[in-house]
Parts: structure tokens; C-alpha cells; sequence
């Protein structure tokens, strides 16, 4: 697909470039200070009492997930869009002036808008909904910002070269459609002074939905956020970046388009699994939870198809650092995919929910699954983008082990965790009585989230490593041409 040379523009996927490395360490920082929090309350202080309010975990949780998922996940992708996007449709951005305009206006636009972000979160001002927190001048801000990707994604589309569209731009297509129908549903509000002038700010707004519908929508919302955030555009990476660095060709094409439609049949409706045991119809809630387990399916049915492209070259895998994140988290991807929806299931769903086994499934997945994509996206890129090879196969080698570690760190002392919580909170006596207070199961829980936050401290040291070897590559490594690299075919000769 690569046989004709063409100058491409990575003007814009520099930008994201930058964006996902700094977002990225301020993110999980702010998830580290959280999780010692967790095990030592006093970590509060840690810039000085007066400044506790602003530091403390109601503050902090929301600025530290929305700056990883909204941050650091969402400008990897965009970066590795403009990277995959000119490639695949053989075109480049500098032959448009009006979409190399839109790309720049999408980076800076939303560079404003998550500065004000970072802002109103830190003074508290949110929607309180999860994974939805901003007020409504900032979801319109959000809608801008997410046009104008569309734009840029059905523009190049429009003027491409190659007929056939791969698999990752079916992928990236879905992320756009998905996310801008569950932004608009979910954040469908209005302004307070609209309704009642003179009561509260002119940016508090009320939700047009309440109660059990309001928490439906929001739902429906939160784990699609996951679906088409966290998951559809990290395939459409690891669809181009595995083949392309391992040099083999995707193992079944027909498989990749099997799994994508029963993803985008399936995961819509498995949100509902959030909501058990609560006032939500019990058909829905059965109904999340069968969505949830069927979702194994066209889940693993990518996993296993990246696994199976290093059919025959596994060599490969224990050579290069590189290709080790990717197999790693296509790993955790179908870990975490068998996981969820374990813990969809109604009975284990009775122990397991507001434990922190879910917290270890969710942490398993961004960070074994997400963050090992995005970061090797970006190792694949940098080569590329700056014309300089890596400065260190081994430094990424190192950052490969520690992060495994701390993921591992992670998610199992969150297990042991949320096991332990919910039995704790089950027991009773010969009489009925709860045979624990809430105090005693904090008490036993101690050791394990301290390994928590042992295993997210070495989470973080691997993204400044990677932060380190990712500028040594920029500025100082040895300068090569893109014919000296790997330079494979995703879909085969």
C-alpha cells in the first residue's frame, strides 16, 4: 500500500504528539498522589494545608481520569489519526490548506478548552456525572472541537488515493459517529438562568433528565465512553501499528470486519450492567448484563486476530520492546474483556460492585491495555515523524518490565481488595447483624492499597522513561531515512 513515495504532513500528529507525553505524566501523577492518598490520608497536605481543598481526592479523581481518558488517550489517538490517516488513504495534509486549517484549529481549540478544564476542575465546579463533569459552555466547546475531527477525518477520506478503506479507518469512523451521539445525549441540559435568572452561575446547568432516566442516559454514556474511547480506536492502532512494525500482514481481514460489526452491535447496549440491583427495570438490567458476557466474542475475536498475525514470527516478540507492548496489551485487552463482563453477571455482580475489584478492571485495562497501545503507537511514530531512530531499545525494554510490574501491582491487590470487601461487607452473625463495621474492612484493606500505590509509583516512572526516550528521540538521536525501517503492509502484498 506504501509503494508510491509521498511527502506527508505530520504537522498536526506532532502537536497530539506532545500533548499525549505531557498529558500523560500529569494524568498519572495525579492518579499516584491519589492512590497514597487512599493509603495515607495525610498525603492530602502534601502542598501545605491551606492548599488541602484543592488537593484532596473529590478534586483531584475527576481531573485525574478525565486528563488520562480525555488527555492523554484522546490525543494519541488524534495524533496516531493524522499519522495512520494520510498513510493508509495516501494523501497528505499539506495538499489541503483548508484540513491542514481544521487540524491545526482542532489542536489549539482543544488545547483552550483543556486548560479551562483543568481550571473549573480543580475549583470544583462540575456536573457531577461520571466521565462527563464539564458545565455546558464547555460541552459546546467539546462539540466544536469534535466536528471539527470529523471534518478532518471524511475530508481526507474524501480526497484520498486509495480506494479501499483499511479496517482502522472503520474504527476511527465509529469513534467519531458514537462518541458525538453519546456527547449529545448524555449532555443534554440546560442553562440555569434559562429557567430560573438570577439563581446560580451563568455556566451551572440542570440536566433534562431525572432521576433513574438520568441515570440510564448517563450509563448508556459512561461505559460507551469506554467502548468508543477506550477501545474502538485503540483497535484501529493496533490494526495498522502491529502489522506495520512486525511486518506481517493482519492474520484475517474478514475476521477484523466480523469483530468490528459485532462490537458495534453489542457494546451499545451493555451499559446497563452498571445499574444492577438499582430502580432500573430488571429487563434492562438482564439485558446489560447478556450484552456484557456476549461482548466476549467480537472482543476477542480482534484480540486474537493481532495475537495471530505474529503467527510463525514470535521471535519477534522477545526481540523487539516495541512489539512487546502491543502483544501486551492486546493481552490485558482480552483479560479485561473476559473481566467485565464476569462481573456483569448478576450473582458476582452482587459481591464485586462498589469494590475495588472494579477499580482493579478498569485500571488492568487503561493501563495494560490502552496505555501499552498508545505509548507504543507513539515509539512506532516518533521514528518517522522526526526522521531519528529510537535513543534506547533497551530504556524501552526497561520502561516495558517496570510498567508490566506496576500494572500487575495494580490490578491484583485490587482484587484481593474488592474480593475481600465484599465478603466483609456480606458477613453476618448467628443473629443477622452485619459481622463487620465499614471501619473494619478499611483496616484490613490497608496493605493493599499500599501495593496499589506501589504499582501505579512504577506506572509512572515508566511514563517518565518513556517521556525521556521519547525526547532524546526527537533531538539527539541518530537522524535515518524512513527506508531504513520497517516498513510493512497491514493488509498483505
Amino acid at each position: 500500500m506504501e509503494n508510491r513515495p509521498l511527502e506527508y504532513d505530520y504537522t498536526v500528529a506532532k502537536l497530539f504528539m506532545y500533548n499525549t507525553i505531557f498529558v500523560g505524566i500529569v494524568g498519572m501523577l495525579v492518579g499516584v498522589i491519589l492512590a497514597w492518598q487512599m493509603a495515607f490520608p495525610g498525603v492530602n497536605t502534601f502542598l501545605g494545608v491551606n492548599l488541602a481543598e484543592y488537593t484532596n481526592f473529590g478534586r483531584l479523581r475527576p481531573l485525574h481520569t478525565d486528563s488520562v481518558i480525555y488527555g492523554f488517550v484522546l490525543s494519541g489517538v488524534w495524533s496516531s489519526w493524522y499519522y495512520i490517516g494520510q498513510r493508509v488513504l495516501k494523501v497528505s495534509m499539506a495538499e489541503s490548506k483548508f484540513l491542514m486549517f481544521v487540524g491545526k484549529a482542532h489542536f489549539w481549540i482543544y488545547m483552550a478548552a483543556s486548560i479551562v478544564i483543568v481550571i473549573s476542575l480543580l475549583f470544583g465546579i462540575t456536573s457531577s456525572k461520571e466521565y462527563s463533569e464539564f458545565e455546558w459552555p464547555l460541552d459546546a466547546g467539546i462539540v466544536i472541537i469534535w466536528v471539527l475531527w470529523g471534518i478532518s477525518i471524511f475530508g481526507l477520506i474524501g480526497i484520498r488515493r486509495e480506494k479501499s478503506l483499511y479496517i482502522s479507518i472503520w474504527y476511527f469512523i465509529a469513534t467519531f459517529l458514537a462518541v458525538a451521539m453519546l456527547h449529545i445525549f448524555n449532555n443534554a441540559e440546560v442553562p440555569t438562568w434559562l429557567i430560573a435568572p438570577g439563581v446560580g452561575s451563568w455556566y451551572h446547568s440542570v440536566s433534562m433528565y431525572a432521576g433513574t432516566n438520568d441515570a440510564l442516559v448517563q450509563w448508556w454514556f459512561g461505559h460507551n465512553a469506554v467502548a468508543f474511547v477506550l477501545t474502538t480506536p485503540i483497535i484501529a492502532m493496533i490494526y495498522y501499528f502491529l502489522p506495520k512494525e512486525s511486518g506481517q500482514a493482519v492474520y484475517s481481514y474478514k475476521l477484523s470486519l466480523l469483530a468490528f460489526w459485532g462490537l458495534m452491535f453489542v457494546y451499545l447496549w451493555a451499559g446497563g450492567h452498571h445499574l444492577l440491583f438499582s430502580t432500573v427495570p430488571d429487563w434492562m438490567q438482564t439485558m446489560g448484563s447478556v450484552f456484557s458476557v456476549v461482548l466476549i466474542l467480537p472482543s476477542w475475536g480482534s484480540a486474537i486476530n493481532m495475537l495471530l498475525t505474529m503467527k510463525g514470527e514470535w521471535q519477534q516478540v522477545a526481540a523487539s520492546p516495541l512489539i512487546k507492548f502491543m502483544i501486551m496489551a492486546s493481552t490485558f485487552y482480552m483479560f479485561s474483556t473476559l473481566e467485565g463482563p464476569i462481573q456483569a453477571i448478576k450473582s458476582v455482580n452482587a459481591l464485586a460492585h462498589f469494590t475495588d475489584w472494579i477499580v482493579g478492571h478498569v485500571h488492568d485495562g487503561a493501563l495494560g491495555w490502552v496505555g501499552f497501545m498508545v505509548i507504543a503507537a507513539m515509539f512506532h511514530m516518533a521514528p518517522r515523524i522526526f526522521k531519528r531512530e529510537i535513543y534506547s531499545k533497551s530504556l524501552m525494554g526497561t520502561q516495558f518490565w517496570i510498567q508490566t510490574l506496576g500494572v500487575i501491582l495494580y490490578f491484583t491487590s485490587m482484587w484481593i481488595a474488592g474480593i475481600t470487601q465484599g465478603m466483609m461487607w456480606r458477613a453476618h452473625d448467628e443473629f443477622g447483624n452485619l459481622a463487620y463495621s465499614f471501619i473494619d474492612t478499611v483496616a484490613v484493606l490497608h496493605p493493599y492499597f499500599t501495593i496499589r500505590a506501589v504499582g501505579g509509583t512504577l506506572y509512572l516512572v515508566g511514563m517518565f522513561m518513556f517521556a525521556y526516550n521519547m525526547y532524546k528521540t526527537m533531538t539527539s538521536s541518530r537522524v535515518v531515512e524512513e527506508s531504513e525501517l520497517q516498513n510493512a503492509t497491514p493488509m498483505g502484498a
